[in-house]
C-alpha cells in the first residue's frame, strides 16, 4: 500500500489561531478558570486535549454570574453580538478568537443590514459562523441549497439585496444558490467569503483523487467542512472513509494499493499522522 497525502489538508489559518490563543489564556490564567464558549473547534480529540490542560467547553446554557471573573474565548466561528454583549455583562474576561475571514463577513453582513439591504446567507442555518453573521443582520434569510434559494427568492420584497456564504460552503454549492437569487434579483450584490483555505482543500483533493484508488477523510463527525471533503471523495466515484481517529479504519482499506489521505481544516496534525502510521503497520502486518 502506498499513502499520499493531499497536497493541502489539516488545520487552516483560522483555527491554529483559535488553538494558540486558548493554550496562551490558559497559560496565563493563573487561579482563574478558562471556558471556550462552545467547542473551540470541531475535533473531540483536540477539546479533550485543551481540557487536560484546564480550559473547558461552556455552554450557552450555563451563562451566569459564575463565570465572573473568568476567561471565556470565542471560538473561531464567532458569536452574535448578543452573546457577546451577556458575556460582558457578566464580568467574563473574553478572548475573541473569531477567525478574521469570519469577522470580515460579520462586518459586511452589518454593513449591508445598516444600508437597507436585505441579507442572505448561504450556509448551515444551525452552524456557528451562521448564527454569528445572522446576529449582525437581524431578519437575514439562511439558505442551505438552491431549492430553498428559489423559495426564499420569491419572499424577498423588491430592493437591495446582498448574498454572502458561510466560509465552508462549496463553491458549487454558493453558485448554485447564487443562480435562484439572481433569477428574481438581478440586481443582487454577491460578496465572495468563501475562505480560500477551503477550496485549497477541494482543489487537492481533486488532484489527489487522480492518482489514488481510495481516500481516507479526517475529522470530527461535526465538522462542516470535513463532512464536504468526505462528501467530495465519495463523489469522484472511489471508496471513501470518513473517521475521526484510527481505531475507525475499516479493514477493507488494506485493499487498496493506494490509498489518499486528507483532513478537514480542524484536525490536528498529530491524528493524521496517527491515521498514516496505522495504515502503514496493516500494510507492514500483511507482508
Amino acid at each position: 500500500m502506498k499513502i499520499i497525502r493531499a497536497a493541502v489538508m489539516g488545520r487552516c489559518m483560522g483555527v491554529k489561531r483559535a488553538v494558540d490563543l486558548a493554550l496562551k489564556a490558559a497559560e496565563a490564567a493563573g487561579a482563574n478558570t478558562v471556558f471556550t464558549l462552545g467547542p473551540l473547534i470541531h475535533n473531540p480529540q483536540a477539546i479533550a486535549e485543551l481540557e487536560r490542560k484546564g480550559v473547558s467547553v461552556l455552554g450557552e446554557e450555563d451563562l451566569d454570574e459564575r463565570i465572573c471573573g473568568s476567561v471565556v474565548i470565542v471560538r473561531a466561528h464567532g458569536a452574535p453580538p448578543a452573546l457577546m454583549e451577556r458575556l460582558a455583562e457578566l464580568g467574563a474576561a473574553i478572548v475573541d478568537a473569531t477567525c478574521p475571514r469570519v469577522l470580515a463577513s460579520q462586518r459586511k453582513a452589518r454593513d449591508f443590514h445598516a444600508r437597507g439591504f436585505t441579507v442572505v446567507i448561504a450556509g448551515d442555518l444551525n452552524h456557528g459562523e451562521v448564527a454569528g453573521i445572522v446576529g449582525q443582520a437581524p431578519g437575514a434569510h439562511v439558505v442551505g441549497n438552491a431549492a430553498e434559494a428559489a423559495r426564499t427568492a420569491r419572499l424577498i420584497p423588491h430592493g437591495p439585496v446582498a448574498l454572502l456564504a458561510q466560509t465552508t460552503i462549496r463553491a458549487e454549492e454558493y453558485a448554485s444558490i447564487r443562480k435562484e437569487l439572481e433569477a428574481v434579483h438581478p440586481s443582487i450584490v454577491v460578496v465572495d467569503s468563501i475562505c480560500p483555505a477551503t477550496e485549497e482543500r477541494q482543489a487537492a483533493l481533486a488532484e489527489l483523487a487522480r492518482s489514488v484508488d481510495a481516500i481516507v477523510v479526517v475529522g470530527g463527525r461535526d465538522s462542516a467542512n470535513t463532512q464536504r471533503l468526505y462528501r467530495e471523495a465519495v463523489s469522484f466515484g472511489l471508496p471513501a472513509w470518513h473517521v475521526e481517529t484510527a481505531a475507525e479504519l475499516p479493514a477493507a482499506v488494506s485493499g487498496y494499493p493506494r490509498v489518499g489521505l486528507t483532513a478537514g481544516a480542524s484536525t490536528p496534525d498529530l491524528l493524521v499522522d496517527e491515521v498514516e502510521r496505522a495504515l502503514l503497520y496493516r500494510q507492514a502486518g500483511a507482508c
